[in-house]
């Protein structure tokens, strides 16, 4: 893909320094543009990328605080997720950044964006509250045995299935991230792995078999913490593109791989 040329004049008088500013071009490759905002746009002079700043950047911060607090708790180094400071930081901090984040992007009109943001933070917040145990939520499937009833079989059986479709769902943005760079796509292909993986140990919790459940959670875990550190590298990215770091911080780009749409785009916002 060719360069994408971003005209905008920035003519600015400054007399009491008798400074002079006369309109100039920047240019920003598409996969320069596509790190910073996670969208394959053209942007037109004075829009909104040039009057507020890029949200994406607050919203991978919390999803790094979310997946790596998220490992902690599932690979049992952070102790009861209900009685924990760790699950308070997960629930507060992880989640809300990524909310506000969603926010600021829907408003930017950043779509895919918007719609990673806001499919993390639910998925971090509906699956963080099965691990906090003062909610009860498997009383209704309570024994004599069994009191809690989170070690029942429907109870394991019914988040086993939650997990599979919520891994399908990473794989349905997978798809699409394959248009943008490999760190992005490695962040959903291995969330969908590390879903199905933890699907597997709740299923085995159902059919009573510990020691497998044991050690599919645990990898399940590894797994995320891996995701979190890849969106932390993606984060730093973004940030050094916004900061104008002389560094080239690779991320595989895939959009060469895909028919150029951007020719008549860009026809079309000159035009305008």
């Amino acid at each position: 893909m060719a360069n994408q040329q971003i005209p905008y004049s920035m003519t600015n008088h400054d007399e009491e320094k008798g400074l002079h500013r006369t309109p100039t071009g920047v240019t920003m490759s598409p996969e320069l543009f596509e790190k910073l905002y996670l969208s394959p746009k053209v942007p037109r002079a004075g829009d909104y990328h040039k009057r507020f700043a890029n949200p994406t950047p607050l919203g991978f911060i919390g999803f790094v605080i979310s997946a790596s607090t998220f490992s902690m708790i599932i690979m049992g180094w952070g102790g009861s997720a209900g009685l924990s400071p760790v699950a308070g930081i997960f629930f507060f901090v992880g989640p809300v950044t990524m909310i506000f984040a969603l926010v600021f992007e829907w408003i930017l009109g950043n779509f895919f964006s918007m719609m990673v943001m806001g499919l993390f933070a639910v998925f971090w917040l509906s699956f963080g509250l099965l691990e906090v145990p003062n909610l009860a939520l498997g009383v209704p499937f309570a024994t004599p045995g069994d009191p809690t009833g989170t070690a029942s079989r429907e109870y394991n059986a019914a988040i086993g299935l939650y997990l599979i479709v919520w891994g399908f769902a990473f794989l349905t943005f997978f798809a699409f991230t394959t248009r943008l760079n490999m760190v992005l796509a490695t962040i959903f292909s291995l969330t969908a792995i590390a879903t199905w993986t933890l699907a597997g140990a709740y299923f085995n919790l159902s059919w009573g078999d510990y020691e497998m459940a044991n050690k599919l959670s645990k990898a399940g875990g590894a797994i995320i913490f891996a995701v979190s550190i890849l969106g932390w590298y993606m984060c730093s990215v973004i940030m050094a593109g916004e900061m104008r770091i002389r560094f080239n911080f690779p991320v595989g780009d895939l959009s060469h791989f895909w028919p150029s749409t951007d020719v008549e785009l860009a026809v079309r916002e000159h035009s305008d």
